[in-house]
C-alpha cells in the first residue's frame, strides 16, 4: 500500500518528465521545505519575530544536526565492532527475559496494515514532526522553546559521543536472529528523508528517534491548548516506541536508554534555564530601578 502510494505520488510530480529517471529527493524535499515556509509564515502573522530572528535560529540547529555526519565517518571501518555489540544487547536482553522483538515481529508481519502504519510513523512520525514542533514552539511559545531547543542540543551531544565511541549495528542488520527491515523492504521514503549514504548506521543505541519524538510529546502536552492535541502529545511517544521496535531499527533498551537521555537533557535545559532566570532577577524580586531623567543642570 504504502510503495503503491508514493510511487503514484513521485509519478505526479514528475508526468511531464516520465522517461528521465529523478532522484525522489528531487520531487519530495522541495515540498516538504515548501509546505514548512508555507507553515512559518502563516504563523509568523501571529507573532513579532522577525525573519532574521528565524534565520538566526536556524544558523543554531541546522550546524548541529550535520554534526551527525562528521560521526558516520568515525564509524564506517567499524562495522565489526558495531555488531559485536549488538550480539551483547541481545544477550542482555535475553538475560533480563525481554528479548521480545523477533517474536513481536512476527506478529506484525501477519498484518499489512498494521506494518504500513508502523513504517509510516517510524518514517514520518520523526524529523517532520520535530521541525513541526520546532516551528510551532519557537512562534507562539518563545519563552519554552530555548528549553526544548537545549534539551535537543544536549542529548544529541551526549548521544554524539556514544555513538562514536560505542557504535551498535541495529536489530535490522541482524537477521540470523529473526529480524526483519521493514522500512527497507516495504517503503522508499526513508531513502529521501534520510539517505543510507548520509546516515550513520551503527547509531542504534541509545534511540534519539524515540528520545528526541518524547520531547517533542512532553512539549505538546504541556503547551497546547487544546484536550486532543495534549492526547496526541500522550499517546505519540507510546506509538513511536512500537514503530521503532517493530521496524527491527531498534532493540527495545535502546528505546529505554533514548528516553532516559532525552529527559536527562530536559532536565539539564531547565536547570540551566532556571539559572539564566536567577540571574537576571535581582535580589528579593525587586525591579530594577530605571534611570533617573535629566533634570536641570544634568545632562543627558
Amino acid at each position: 500500500m504504502s510503495i503503491l502510494w508514493e510511487s503514484l505520488s513521485t509519478s505526479a510530480l514528475v508526468g511531464l518528465l516520465p522517461s528521465v529517471p529523478v532522484p525522489p529527493y528531487l520531487t519530495r524535499w522541495p515540498a516538504i521545505f515548501i509546505g514548512t515556509l508555507l507553515l512559518i509564515y502563516v504563523l509568523r502573522r501571529r507573532t513579532s519575530v522577525t525573519w532574521l530572528q528565524l534565520a538566526g535560529e536556524v544558523l543554531i540547529v541546522v550546524p548541529a544536526y550535520f554534526l551527525y555526519f562528521l560521526v558516520r565517518g568515525l564509524v564506517e571501518t567499524r562495522e565489526a565492532e558495531a555488531f559485536q555489540r549488538s550480539i551483547r544487547v541481545i544477550e542482555f536482553e535475553h538475560a533480563a527475559n525481554i528479548f521480545w522483538e523477533p517474536g513481536l515481529q512476527e506478529r506484525l508481519l501477519r498484518f499489512d496494515l498494521l506494518v504500513d502504519i508502523m513504517n509510516w510513523t517510524y518514517i514520518w512520525g520523526h524529523w517532520p514532526v520535530i521541525v513541526l514542533a520546532a516551528v510551532w514552539l519557537f512562534l507562539l511559545h518563545r519563552d519554552s522553546y530555548p528549553v526544548y531547543r537545549n534539551a535537543f542540543l544536549i542529548s544529541g551531544a551526549i548521544g554524539i559521543i556514544i555513538f562514536a565511541l560505542l557504535p551498535v549495528a541495529p536489530p535490522r542488520f541482524m537477521d540470523a536472529w529473526g529480524f526483519v527491515d521493514t522500512v527497507a523492504e516495504r517503503s522508499h521514503s526513508y531513502r529521501v528523508l534520510q539517505p543510507p549514504a548520509f546516515v550513520n548506521q551503527y547509531a542504534a543505541m541509545p534511540s534519539l528517534h524515540f528520545g528526541w519524538n518524547l520531547l517533542v510529546g512532553i512539549a505538546i502536552v504541556r503547551h497546547a491548548s487544546g484536550r486532543w492535541l495534549k492526547l496526541v502529545g500522550l499517546v505519540m511517544p507510546a506509538v513511536t516506541f512500537s514503530a521503532i521496535v517493530l521496524t527491527g531499527n531498534h532493540y527495545i533498551v535502546d528505546g529505554v536508554a533514548g528516553g532516559m537521555l532525552a529527559l536527562f537533557g530536559l532536565a539539564m535545559a531547565m536547570l540551566l534555564h532556571n539559572v539564566l532566570q536567577r540571574r537576571q532577577t535581582p535580589p528579593d524580586g525587586q525591579a530594577v530601578p530605571l534611570p533617573a531623567a535629566p533634570g536641570p543642570g544634568l545632562r543627558a
